[in-house]
């Protein structure tokens, strides 16, 4: 009887042995993963590479975040989360170099926040080109799950809408709540009706901006951020000339946002051996008065 006892813990401690190995996956092959499902072709030619840590790195849990900010990493360690997946910049340049910095990699706030992520071992990839050439974009993806407004989404162009009529100004106090955005700003008239919509979250660009204005049908454009000397004064001019035309910036990182709480969602369904959560990037602007709680 004791024999079998013996052989029967024996057993018991292999078979769990076995079952903590199984759960083991490194930065690496989470990547790899999302390389081989993320349902388009990888490019050679991308940013969206590890841009901090030892990719062999065993994972302990996942973090998905807009944007890796110092207290986006800080609050990823504070639950043991050593892989971050970012889709927006962590060192404050596309290619994550030091390149724009006069300091390069002297500067004091880049040195410390590099020091911080080497000291709590963490691993930081990048996940943004792949992430949008998906079809349907995964950040857009989000953003209309968010605002509900898959049923008014045009069947030929993705980032095109026709909503119930609404004013400027009740599109932008419905927007501010559910993306949860502090402080906005708008072009034109606030009274202004509104049904044909253009939706580009992040910062698509001068040229694609305005192509989306010069739709007839357009009334209105919505960005995540827009150069002020270029889309906010075209369309303050094109206010001035009479058109019934307007802009409303939701600023860059609350309107790709969702796009990243959507990849932690798929994310969840590929990766099974460790937890992913999404880190929700913080509002960077604050309103003048301390918003209500």
């Amino acid at each position: 009887m004791k024999r079998v006892t013996i052989f029967l813990s024996l057993l018991f401690c292999a078979a769990s042995t076995l079952a903590q190995s199984q759960k083991e996956i490194t930065a690496n092959e989470v990547i790899d993963r999302i390389k081989r499902n993320v349902g388009v072709e990888w490019h050679a030619q991308t940013v969206d590479t590890f841009k901090a840590g030892d990719p062999n790195t065993k994972v302990s849990a996942i973090a998905v975040t807009m944007m890796a900010t110092l207290d986006v990493l800080q609050r990823a360690v504070a639950k043991n989360e050593n892989l971050i997946i970012t889709h927006e910049p962590t060192f404050y340049d596309h290619l994550d170099t030091s390149n724009q910095l006069p300091q390069g990699e002297s500067d004091a706030v880049l040195a410390e926040k590099r020091a911080f992520i080497e000291s709590h071992h963490l691993v930081v990839w990048r996940f943004h080109d792949h992430w949008h050439l998906r079809k349907p974009d995964g950040i857009l993806t989000g953003v209309i799950h968010k605002l509900g407004w898959e049923k008014f989404q045009d069947v030929n162009n993705q980032y095109l809408f026709t909503i119930p009529e609404s004013t400027v100004s009740q599109l932008s106090r419905e927007l501010q709540e559910k993306l949860g955005i502090y402080v906005m700003r708008v072009v034109g008239d606030r009274d202004m009706k509104v049904k044909r919509v253009a939706l580009s979250p992040g910062a698509a660009g001068f040229r694609r901006e305005a192509g989306a204005l010069e739709m007839p049908d357009v009334e209105l454009l919505i960005t995540g951020e827009s150069r002020e000397w270029e889309t906010v004064e075209y369309v303050a001019d094109a206010v001035a000339e009479g058109r019934h035309k307007a802009l409303i910036m939701l600023s860059h990182v609350p309107s790709e946002q969702p796009g990243m709480e959507e990849c932690a969602t798929w994310l969840k369904t590929l990766v099974t051996e460790v937890p992913v959560e999404f880190v929700r990037a913080k509002d960077p602007f604050l309103p003048l008065r301390s918003p209500k709680k």
